[in-house]
């Protein structure tokens, strides 16, 4: 396991963290949560009927020491949970539709984070990436001054780390959207002790073209500055002009960032996404992600390709933003 994950394991050993997991009859999560309660790094908890649990468990050779199984059909606190549910709903939803919809585990897992129960939650494994996020958003929500949620790869080799963003989300985030994404990933990666230095990305340095698209992201550069004045950020950049000091010093000479980037902001979710796999792929860096920010408290997505590794490593990250969301 690279530096990155000793580094999140230490930051959350010992806080009393609680992650919800709403597939608790996947293999691969039951293997993930079984990991993470022997090491005493958080406490899982699993969603679903209890009795079938504990039998795929003992048949997996998994101990369910120290994780919790919440079943919705017969949780303790449901009528609680309904309540806050309508509330948070504001007019939504009727307590008759209430109890409907929080059988569905998502919903039920949401809410448990909502409710303070957990610091996080981890779904996927059998949800498509829509069951997973809805209802964060109407649930959780997102920050007080964030309007969209966004979805960051770090990526990661040997030493190297860098973030990536948005590559999952936002398919034309326009200018506010990008400056609030930029300073969400510079919040992100300082959870993974990188100190951001954030490139605006286009197909334009400094006023080499001018279109629509390159005008998006000076926009966006301006807001995000204004936002944060602290932040170290700028753009418009080519990509070689963020990353390569030599063509900083010529294309940009009298920018913050030269050539030192760690944190890149693309400008469409189209050049974002083929760019982390292509990284991925032909530089030989593993994508770790995607890891949605904006929420109010964590909620992350997994792919339903996923393998029981990649299940644990999300929940590391998971409760590394849960420990931070808990002071903000």
């Amino acid at each position: 396991m690279s530096d990155l994950f000793e580094i999140l394991e230490s930051k959350i050993t010992g806080n009393n963290l609680k992650i919800v997991f709403p597939e608790g009859l996947d293999g691969r999560i039951l293997g993930a949560a079984g990991r993470l309660a022997k090491a005493k790094l958080l406490t899982p908890i699993l969603i679903g009927d209890i009795e079938k649990i504990q039998e795929k468990a003992k048949n997996l050779k998994i101990s369910l020491d120290a994780i919790e199984i919440y079943d919705p059909k017969n949780y303790i606190m449901m009528d609680e949970m309904v309540e806050a549910f309508v509330e948070v709903r504001n007019g939504k939803a009727s307590v008759t539709q209430a109890r409907e919809i929080l059988l569905d585990e998502n919903y039920f897992g949401t809410m448990l984070v909502h409710m303070k129960q957990a610091h996080g939650m981890v779904s996927g494994a059998a949800h498509s990436t829509a069951d997973t996020v809805r209802p964060a958003l109407q649930i959780i929500k997102t920050k007080p001054g964030v309007q969209k949620t966004s979805g960051v790869f770090i990526m990661v080799r040997e030493e190297e780390r860098y973030v990536f963003a948005d590559c999952a989300i936002n398919i034309n985030p326009d200018s506010r959207d990008l400056a609030e994404i930029a300073l969400e990933s510079a919040k992100t990666a300082l959870t993974f002790d990188i100190e951001p230095r954030v490139a605006m990305l286009s197909f334009s340095t400094k006023g080499s073209a001018h279109s629509p698209e390159t005008e998006k992201v000076v926009q966006a550069v301006t807001l995000a500055k204004e936002m944060d004045p602290h932040l170290l950020l700028d753009g418009e950049f080519q990509f070689d002009a963020a990353f390569v000091p030599s063509v900083a010093r010529q294309k940009a000479p009298d920018s913050l960032i030269q050539g030192d980037a760690n944190v890149f902001i693309f400008p469409s979710l189209e050049s974002g996404n083929i760019s982390y796999k292509m990284v991925q792929r032909l530089g030989g860096f593993e994508a770790v992600g995607p890891i949605l920010q904006g929420l109010n408290r964590p909620v992350n997505d997994l792919s339903r390709g996923c393998s029981e590794e990649d299940v644990y490593k999300l929940a590391l990250i998971t409760a590394a933003q849960g420990f931070v969301a808990q002071y903000q």
